[in-house]
């Protein structure tokens, strides 16, 4: 209601002096001034505003002020604001009415009021914390404006800072010189403008620390240090940021040169492929440069720099050869190694790491491995690489058995022989008999047997010997060997077969063709023949995959004591046998089915010393392409060669058994085994051994009767050619040589007996020496040698007659007789050589 009244007052004031007449000035114009004249104006502080009319004076007036367009808040040509408020803000006019005339002037122009909130001082204080000795600047600012002035407060808003030679001030600015622990405090600033008597808000405090200069710490990694590593040295000074470090060798005035091998960044010193010439003291210092303050210098730290220790890396067992699955322990040796770690490498990639020294490999696997000491506390390297084992891991080999004699003599003991062909080193060898199969007992891998312990714990040597007691050693063997802990074995051997039969067995095997060798595809036969009542034989053979039931089950076919196979091929290939329902075997021969174009024919039994023998190399097709040349070999060396396809051996002795194949350029035949045995010695001949021992007993005690006689004869000063008939030259029994090496040079002293004894004569020589010389010296050179040849004629107990030929059962007998008398060198022992010949007395 107000505003409107106030508005009809104006306008009906504007129409009244719109009517005044043309002689009238025109309308004053009033004008609207603000004091003080700030563009800003604080909250508190007095304000003015004044209204002007450019006419009269001021008391001609009547004044009407307007704020915001609204009611008149003032009639004096002034409006005072003791303490300005936030709500004076606004747009104020005025307005005068001379009192005398009655006219109104125009409103004056609109004039804003903006009231500001008293500012915030911030205090900022650089650097912060400081440190002693070093200038610190305290910063008060009010944002915009300059006419402010400011007033610093330390430890409480009471207490003004005293300026001082070390603390002055410049404007806003507050510097402390070399400031000390002293000038630690919480400080406040404030402005204020004095002409307006106005004070901003006080600051926030804030705490300035002076603290001593800091120490820099060095520390360097790794120390001591290998030559060839890389040494990094770090300086640290504080949580602070800005430092910038300088460093030095041997003394503190000696800065570090820097070059390829020596490198700086930030904190960090580098020092790459150390060398002994790095060894020494070093130290470290920081500085901030923007505020020339430096550090206190560390600690000197000593670099030490010497060769890495040698690493030695070895391998147990030390096997030249490893098989898949194979436990071995690989030892890395390095001295000095306190607070390492061992690590092994294989081809470069780490494959094992712990303190302890030993890498053991459960499962070995190919590679080249090295290993190299580490240092437990950073994991830096702290020996040299070792040297590199090559470890080349094979396939899980399998042993190799050999049987021999595989075909045994009557009481031979044969001999087991077990290797391993990939090594032979430290094995031990288990030895075994094969027997049907059976689920639940040590097998071979195809189930082709079961196998039975010989040993239990196995031998160290690689050969078993058995003394077979009859058939019942029959059969097949195999082998395996271990090594290792824990134990690795190898696979078994092939089944070998050993064959130890009745020598004299009841029934033959006879195989037609009589030979071991066959083609393919051709008909073989074989029977058992009987030599004595005995029933019940079946012929039976053992292969290498098992032993298989008689003939007629599920191979060959059987017809009365025969049975025919009538096309062979490989598989019909091992050792074929007849056996009795009680346990008798016959002879056995191994047969071998070949695909090749040669076999060699050899005999399906075995010889017997002093027969005769002839291998013959038959090509499958012998009848169109005959051998024209064949060389012969005899277990693996070449022994002749033969144009006719054929060698014969005349006569066969032991040295003669053996594997014996052929060669042609068409190709090579299987080996074949070829079985010597030695004669049995009979009745008539063990007759025989005993007369000749009786006649060798005989002719020792006759020429010693001879030897005593002629001693006797000698003492009495007799010679022997008065007793005995002097030697006639035809009727010794010596040859010629003989005769006449025995009468050359022959001593004077020297006799010849010629003795007949009971119709037979015996002729000797003797020789004896006279030691009787007149210096009682002994002569040099042997002395008393006798030699007798003594020739009988005996019948043995059954009026045999033994031989005339003296030469069948010669027996030479030796005497040895020796002086009474002493000489002054001891002779050497009499001998007396004797020859005894049954036989007729020699002829004229």
């Amino acid at each position: 209601m107000e505003h409107t009244l106030f508005c009809l007052l104006l306008l009906l004031s504007t129409h009244i002096y719109s009517g005044h007449s043309e002689d009238d000035d025109g309308q004053a114009k009033a004008v609207l001034t603000i004091h003080p004249k700030s563009s800003q104006i604080f909250r508190g502080e007095s304000v003015t505003l004044r209204c002007n009319i450019l006419r009269g004076k001021v008391t001609d007036w009547k004044y009407t002020w307007s704020k915001d367009d609204g009611d008149s808040i003032s009639r004096k040509n002034e409006y005072e604001i003791s303490e300005v408020k936030m709500s004076d803000s606004g747009v104020y006019r005025c307005l005068g009415r001379h009192i005398d005339q009655r006219k109104h002037s125009e409103w004056s122009d609109a004039v804003r009021l903006t009231v500001t909130a008293l500012p915030e001082t911030t205090l900022t204080v650089n650097p912060n914390p400081a440190y002693t000795g070093e200038t610190v600047t305290l910063t008060c600012s009010v944002g915009s404006g300059s006419r402010w002035s400011f007033t610093l407060y330390k430890d409480n808003t009471k207490n003004v800072v005293t300026l001082s030679g070390r603390h002055t001030t410049t404007g806003a600015t507050f510097t402390i010189s070399r400031a000390a622990e002293s000038d630690q405090g919480l400080y406040w600033c404030q402005g204020e403008i004095q002409s307006r008597s106005i004070s901003t808000i006080i600051s926030d405090p804030v705490t300035i620390t002076v603290k001593a200069l800091p120490k820099a710490t060095l520390t360097i990694t790794p120390n001591p240090v290998y030559t060839g590593e890389t040494v990094t040295l770090t300086c640290s000074v504080g949580s602070d940021s800005g430092w910038r470090y300088s460093w030095y060798k041997d003394n503190t005035k000696k800065v570090v040169t820097l070059s390829d091998r020596h490198t700086t960044s930030g904190a960090t010193f580098t020092i790459s492929r150390a060398a002994e010439s790095d060894q020494g003291l070093y130290w470290c210092q920081g500085e901030i440069q923007s505020r020339s303050i430096s550090s206190i210098i560390s600690d000197p730290v000593t670099i030490t720099a010497k060769e890495r220790p040698v690493a030695v890396l070895t391998l147990q067992p030390n096997w030249p050869q490893i098989f898949r699955g194979e436990t071995v322990t690989l030892s890395c040796d390095i001295q000095g190694g306190e607070e390492i770690e061992y690590a092994f490498y294989n081809s470069g990639k780490s494959v094992y790491t712990k303190t302890e020294p030993e890498y053991r490999i459960s499962a070995a696997n190919n590679g080249l491995y090295t290993c190299e000491g580490l240092q437990q506390r950073n994991g830096l390297k702290h020996s040299q690489t070792s040297n590199a084992i090559q470890l080349t891991v094979l396939d899980q080999p399998q042993a190799v058995l050999s049987v021999s004699p595989q075909w045994l003599n009557p009481g031979d003991s044969v001999s087991l022989s077990c290797g391993v062909k990939e090594s032979s080193t430290g094995w031990r060898f288990f030895w075994y008999r094969t027997v049907p199969y059976t689920a639940g007992l040590l097998s071979l891998l195809d189930r082709s047997y079961s196998v039975e312990p010989l040993s239990g714990s196995g031998t160290s040597e690689d050969s078993y010997t058995l003394i077979p007691a009859g058939p019942s050693h029959t059969g097949g063997y195999v082998c395996r060997a271990g090594r290792g802990d824990p134990l690795y074995d190898t696979l078994y051997s092939e089944p070998q077969f050993l064959w130890s039969g009745d020598p004299q067995p009841s029934v033959s095997l006879k195989i037609r063709p009589n030979r071991t060798q066959h083609f393919t595809s051709k008909s073989l036969s074989l029977s058992c023949e009987e030599k004595r009542n005995s029933t019940g034989w079946r012929l039976k053979r053992y292969r290498e995959k098992a032993v298989e039931s008689e003939c007629g089950s599920n191979w060959g076919s059987i017809a009365g004591s025969t049975c025919t196979i009538r096309s062979t091929y490989t598989g019909d290939s091992g050792v074929y046998w007849c056996e009795s329902g009680s346990g008798e075997y016959s002879n056995a021969v191994n047969i071998t089915v070949d695909v090749g174009p040669l076999i060699l024919e050899s005999p399906a039994n075995p010889m017997t010393e002093g027969d005769s023998v002839t291998l013959r190399c038959t090509n499958r097709y012998q009848e169109t392409n005959p051998i024209p040349k064949v060389d012969f070999y005899k277990d693996g060396v070449f022994i002749r060669n033969e144009t006719t396809g054929e060698m014969t051996i005349p006569v066969v002795s032991k040295s003669d058994e053996g594997f014996y194949k052929c060669k042609s350029n068409e190709g090579e035949s299987p080996e074949s085994w070829v079985t010597v045995r030695g004669v049995t010695p009979g009745p008539s001949t063990s007759v025989l051994v005993g007369v000749v021992v009786g006649l060798v007993v005989a002719g020792v005690l006759l020429a010693i009767l001879l030897v005593l006689l002629c001693r006797y004869k000698n003492a009495r000063g007799s010679c022997c050619n008065r007793i005995f008939w002097p030697p006639q030259p035809q009727s010794t029994n010596l040859d010629p040589q003989q005769d006449q090496r025995s009468t050359q040079g022959q001593a004077p002293d020297a006799e010849y007996a010629h003795l007949q004894h009971g119709g037979a004569n015996i002729y000797n020589t003797i020789t004896l020496s006279d030691n009787n010389d007149s210096d009682g010296a002994a002569t040099a050179g042997p002395s008393d040698v006798m030699y007798a040849q003594i020739q009988l004629k005996m019948l043995d107990k059954k009026n045999k007659k033994i031989p005339a030929d003296p030469k069948e059962n010669p027996v030479y007998s030796e005497v040895k007789t020796r002086k009474t008398t002493e000489t002054a060198n001891p002779p050497e022992a009499d001998l007396v050589y004797s020859q005894v010949k049954p036989g007729t007395s020699p002829g004229p």
